[in-house]
């Protein structure tokens, strides 16, 4: 025992324990004891259970999610991997497939650092050599740099897009 607690601490600590053991056991034993049912205490069970089924409908209406307001029509969708441009702030890693030497590490940087306020952001990336810059510009008329939309930047690195 360390010398930093005091007797009565320790006490205080063994009698709490023992009282917390002595607790569990009479409530986990009395959960075995079969209970005599007469017809006023199962009325009133039913009614609790009426009461707190209704109170649980109400709370999960209450705090129910409304409804999504997704944008349906997302004017940049082509940017996304169907056309010859690519929007650097919300495609996503796998759209780079189709232009070698992108995939898979250029297209990693670009997609981890964003978003871009221009398509020469770019090239301020940290830790881009020589060779991946080269790569940027022999693409670069292909990419655009639009305003990142929340429901197209968190599938960036990961779509959940398997083969």
């Amino acid at each position: 025992v360390p010398t930093c607690y005091s007797q009565s601490f320790l006490r205080i600590n063994e009698s709490t324990m023992k009282l917390t053991i002595f607790a569990v056991l009479a409530s986990t034993a009395a959960a075995f004891v079969a209970q005599q049912p007469d017809a006023t205490r199962t009325a009133l069970n039913m009614e609790r259970r009426e009461m707190f089924g209704a109170a649980a409908a109400a709370a999960g209406l209450a705090f129910a999610a409304p409804a999504a307001n997704a944008v349906v029509d997302y004017e940049n969708v082509a940017l996304l991997g169907g056309s010859s441009q690519v929007d650097v702030n919300n495609a996503n890693v796998r759209v780079y497939l189709k232009m070698p030497g992108m995939y898979p590490n250029v297209a990693g940087k670009i997609v981890s650092n964003g978003p871009y306020k221009s398509v020469a952001d770019l090239y301020n990336i940290k830790g881009l050599s020589s060779a991946e810059k080269d790569v940027i510009k022999k693409y670069e008329s292909r990419f655009v740099a639009k305003d990142p939309a929340a429901e197209y930047v968190i599938d960036r690195i990961n779509n959940g897009l398997y083969r």
